[in-house]
């Protein structure tokens, strides 16, 4: 849901475009509260995001599924190619009527997240990416997700780790961030509001854009947020890069997994899956 930008306005080379979706008549402006698709500035962030719900919607197929926490609306839309139905909630009114106009086949609906509008046993997956984190309440939050799953149904979490997202500090450094986990966190938090037969995953840079990190100092996302903290152009090629990663670019790996590039400790987002009983 939420894009990585830390309190800043982006200061790219399409400054002078509106931050919309250009086939929504509904503006959504980016704040970086949430990433956006059809941006080539956004869209390292965007593709980070959408390559998760790719790699999920199988676990969606035919099942009646809950987006908590839509944004966009642009996973709830690649969810609802497989799923038998989908309702997706925001608590924000403009993602809301975003999301009404451009997914027409997303049942989409204005609500609070710690007080899901659903009857209880009344859905198979609930998916929340990106959104745990933006939320004061996360364990009456996710006690909500077991009420409205059926038995043996899904919840599927992403989320930023902690360890690499705000490396080092006490507070996250994204402002529209209220708790940040890692691997370890996140675990305690799914088992103590119920979940059984949690699965951890991490995602990591492949190699395509760990080439690209080398030719940007090391870090290509520090490089995008040096240009932002700066009020610094871009130059062309750090843009021309950003724009044309890909969800093929990353790795999901499972925790279990590990080896030089793919640890836990150090993966950029935490992808779980928890199985209500």
């Amino acid at each position: 849901m939420s894009a990585f930008v830390p309190g800043l306005p982006r200061n790219t080379p399409t400054d002078s475009q509106p931050a919309v979706s250009p086939t929504s008549p509904t503006v959504l402006t980016l704040t970086g509260e949430r990433t956006i698709p059809d941006l080539d500035v956004e869209n390292y962030w965007f593709r980070r995001h959408e390559v998760v719900y790719q790699r999920l919607a199988p676990r969606c197929a035919g099942r009646d599924v809950l987006e908590a926490g839509c944004g966009e609306g642009y996973g709830a839309g690649l969810i609802a190619e497989v799923a038998r139905r989908v309702v997706a909630i925001d608590y924000d009114e403009a993602a809301v009527a975003h999301v009404r106009s451009r997914y027409p086949r997303v049942d989409v609906r204005q609500a609070n997240l710690a007080e899901l509008p659903l009857p209880d046993a009344s859905v198979d997956v609930v998916v929340n990416f990106q959104v745990i984190e933006h939320l004061w309440d996360q364990g009456q939050f996710l006690r909500e997700c077991a009420r409205v799953l059926r038995p043996s149904g899904l919840l599927l979490v992403s989320t930023p780790n902690r360890i690499t997202f705000s490396p080092g500090r006490d507070t996250p450094i994204n402002p529209f961030h209220t708790r940040e986990l890692n691997a370890d966190e996140l675990t305690e938090l799914l088992v103590d509001a119920g979940f059984a037969e949690v699965a951890m995953y991490g995602l990591f840079h492949g190699p395509r854009l760990r080439e690209m990190d080398a030719r940007h100092g090391g870090s290509i996302i520090d490089a995008q947020i040096a240009r932002a903290v700066a009020d610094a152009p871009w130059p062309a090629e750090l843009a021309a890069d950003v724009a044309a990663v890909t969800t093929a670019d990353f790795d999901m790996v499972s925790r279990d997994e590990r080896d030089i590039h793919h640890d836990i400790q150090d993966s950029l987002d935490l992808i779980a899956i928890a199985v209500r009983p």
